[in-house]
């Protein structure tokens, strides 16, 4: 097999595996060709180059106008993404055949120094994305990497591999971002992202909002969906565009170009508060949904998703099932455990259609769980196998609990955070105690403002140990929904004196720097949304010591 073939898979295999395999195939040749010599001696390799440009009709500048992503990393490898779409806001805007997109990894940023190059299959059937899985890179060094299709040429993504097992020390730095609303303002907390250069992004949700569109900006208006006057996508074109348009922004854009992402979903990627098969919570009227029908939406959210991420996962089209979950090394230094808090749970107790309610719902849900029994153990035996310095439970929603009291009312919560699964979370925090896991810190996005929480596995004593730190990211965009931040704060000093920091009133990111002794938290807030161009700034740091739980400020 030559660096330019593509070799067909089996009939029998279903479309999902079909389209994980081409990457690893595309990969696989370019490793036969680039990274392999012959005979028995260290024969030079000649350099995998690119086939002769040829333009391809209905081919223009502009397919690659959504850019060019990657995720995962491995040690040896990475998903490179990119998604042919000259109209990405009007079906993608490409002829209905599939189309052979070149791409190439090199160790420079002017591909002087080319490593891997293959050619991928961009189909109809998956809105002409590709997902190549390259293999047989070397462990925690930069490289860069590009696509073409026909004569056209992609934008230039840098990214960057895992360091190797076993190798000890180093650092790591990433960003932590969630909760991108278009229509609530603009972005310029990725371009602040991109100018830190991070070893990696890590996502936790709400990379899409499904509402219709309702903007006071004329240029952030949501793409209409094909039923409007729900506030919500339901079929495959919906998404599709929605995420061309997400994909479209500049600034996006720029943060996907510097550094591989992490990415899982949170509610906002199908619907507001679903849990399971269940659509959103309180729904009634024409936005209910039975689960069947639900599951259709599922399927076609899932899909998109799948379509538009840098992502290794297998996808069996029309299936309202995707499995997300999954768990990536960085040497001896930290283990970070990537969870999906959203397909396997169980409904919030109540059903309540804001998600707030009392207390004692969450308390009493006993058969409540918010990863399902599979991925529970799985993460459980993830902790107590686990020998890194540092280890990681990045999920969608807060872990800590979260209790307020209006004048003369009960005390309430957010039953669609843990605190609507009290004895599932109970399960979890008695886990990270009891496998005495290496320096557990937690990560969370959802609720659109920036905490700082001292993890306990019993909430209302107080008295007892620390076991882990749980860091919150504010959002990218989205609006701090709470009745106020003085409410906030007289709330915590009364109720929940585990919180040791918190910000409601701007919007920004989390950039996290970890070494072998220490776990440094930036939490990074914008000047204003109401612009693209704003500064960035650090409004507090925190840190977490090795072998002493609870976080410090510095």
């Amino acid at each position: 097999m030559t660096r330019d073939e593509y070799s067909p898979v089996p009939a029998p295999m279903r479309p999902g595996r079909r389209a994980v395999l081409l990457g690893g195939i595309g990969g696989l040749a370019a490793a036969v060709v680039g990274g392999c010599g012959g005979g028995s001696g260290p024969a030079p390799s000649p350099a995998p180059t690119l086939r002769a440009p040829t333009p391809i009709p209905g081919i223009r500048d502009g397919v690659f106008s959504l850019g060019v992503a990657s995720g995962d990393p491995l040690p040896d490898g990475v998903i490179l993404w990119t998604r042919l779409a000259p109209e990405p806001m009007a079906g993608g805007g490409m002829p209905r055949r599939d189309v052979e997109v070149d791409w190439q990894v090199a160790r420079d940023e002017k591909f002087a120094d080319v490593v891997r190059a293959g050619t991928q299959l961009a189909t109809t059937s998956f809105a002409h994305s590709v997902h190549v899985d390259v293999r047989g890179l070397e462990p925690g060094r930069d490289y860069y990497y590009r696509f073409r299709a026909g004569d056209v040429l992609s934008p230039v993504g840098r990214t960057r591999t895992a360091a190797a097992p076993g190798s000890p020390g180093g650092e790591l730095s990433f960003a932590l971002a969630s909760c991108q609303d278009f229509q609530n303002g603009y972005w310029p907390a990725f371009d602040a992202i991109a100018g830190d250069r991070p070893d990696l992004v890590l996502h936790v949700g709400d990379y899409i909002y499904e509402y219709d569109p309702d903007s006071r900006y004329p240029d952030r208006r949501h793409t209409t969906p094909e039923k409007p006057g729900l506030d919500q996508l339901q079929t495959l074109a919906d998404y599709r565009n929605r995420y061309g348009q997400y994909k479209s922004d500049p600034a996006l854009q720029t943060a996907h170009h510097v550094a591989p992402w992490v990415v899982a979903w949170d509610d906002h990627e199908a619907e507001n508060n679903y849990a399971g098969l269940v659509d959103e919570s309180g729904d009634t009227g024409p936005r209910h949904q039975d689960p069947q029908v639900f599951a259709r939406q599922r399927a076609a959210a899932y899909q998109a998703y799948y379509e538009h991420m840098p992502i290794r996962a297998e996808l069996d089209p029309g299936s309202p099932d995707l499995r997300i979950y999954r768990r990536l090394t960085f040497g001896d230094l930290l283990t970070l455990n990537v969870m999906d808090t959203r397909q396997y749970r169980t409904p919030q107790p109540g059903s309540p259609p804001d998600g707030i309610g009392a207390v004692r719902l969450g308390d009493d849900n006993t058969a409540g769980t918010m990863s399902g029994t599979a991925q529970e153990a799985w993460l459980v035996d993830g902790l107590r196998t686990s020998r890194s310095r540092w280890n990681v439970i990045a999920q969608q929603t807060m872990a800590a609990q979260l209790h307020g009291q209006l004048p003369g009312s009960e005390v309430l919560t957010n039953l669609d955070q843990n605190d609507g699964y009290v004895p599932y979370r109970t399960r979890l925090l008695s886990a990270v105690r009891d496998t005495r896991v290496a320096n557990p810190v937690l990560l969370a996005g959802d609720i659109h403002c920036a905490w700082v929480n001292d993890l306990r596995v019993d909430f209302d004593r107080p008295e007892t140990p620390v076991i882990a730190t749980e860091f919150v990211c504010t959002s990218i965009s989205s609006g701090f929904f709470l009745v106020s931040e003085d409410f906030v704060r007289e709330n915590n000093a009364r109720l929940n004196p585990h919180v040791r920091y918190f910000r409601g009133d701007l919007r920004g990111y989390t950039r996290v720097t970890v070494t072998p002794d220490e776990w440094r938290a930036d939490m990074r807030v914008v000047e204003t949304i109401a612009k693209r161009d704003a500064p960035a700034s650090t409004d507090a740091t925190w840190v977490v010591e090795a072998g002493r739980p609870g976080a410090q400020e510095a």
